[in-house]
């Protein structure tokens, strides 16, 4: 099976990579546009950016499957929520999604973003890192490393693929 990565992003990488670990797999990461803003704002426009990825992944990878993984904010009656969702594009089915952990970001946070910041270069001067979304991410950050980005995208990485296979099993009965 060929799998189409739609990011160079490391922790993305990795989590799609740790999903297939069981598998005669080979992957391939591609810098596929989201197609969305670049601090998606909604979980609409994060889904959205995750299929676009997904679905041009597969397309200019010519794999079997293609991924697609969105970091984005969604706003609630508490403030402003950390959202992810993801995306697994194959042939001729719908796409499939699956979204992962919600965390309340600071109102520091939320009023930068609010004023058209991007989370990215907001948690490299909050944290005073480099490279926080390609490491442990904002969700790192904020859970004191218990968590990191790679695990996050982990877990929704693991959605997809497990309804991959159910979708697969069913459709073979």
């Amino acid at each position: 099976m060929k799998v189409i990565i739609g990011s160079n992003n490391p922790a993305k990488v990795a989590a799609v990579k740790r999903s297939f670990h069981n598998q005669q797999t080979e992957f391939l990461s591609l810098d596929i546009p989201s197609g969305v803003s670049e601090q998606p704002f909604s979980d609409e426009e994060t889904i959205k950016g995750a299929i676009n990825r997904a679905v041009g992944a597969m397309q200019m990878g010519n794999g079997d499957i293609g991924i697609g993984l969105e970091g984005g904010v969604q706003e609630s009656a508490h403030g402003l929520l950390l959202c992810n969702w993801g995306a697994l594009a194959s042939k001729n089915r719908e796409p499939i999604i699956a979204g992962g952990a919600r965390l309340l970001l600071p109102e520091e946070i939320a009023g930068r973003l609010r004023a058209g910041e991007e989370l990215g270069p907001v948690m490299v001067d909050y944290a005073k890192k480099e490279n926080v979304r390609k490491n442990e991410g904002a969700i790192g950050i904020f859970t004191n490393g218990l968590i990191n980005r790679s695990e996050m995208f982990s877990h929704i990485t693991n959605l997809l693929v497990g309804q991959y296979h159910y979708q697969t099993a069913m459709k073979n009965k």
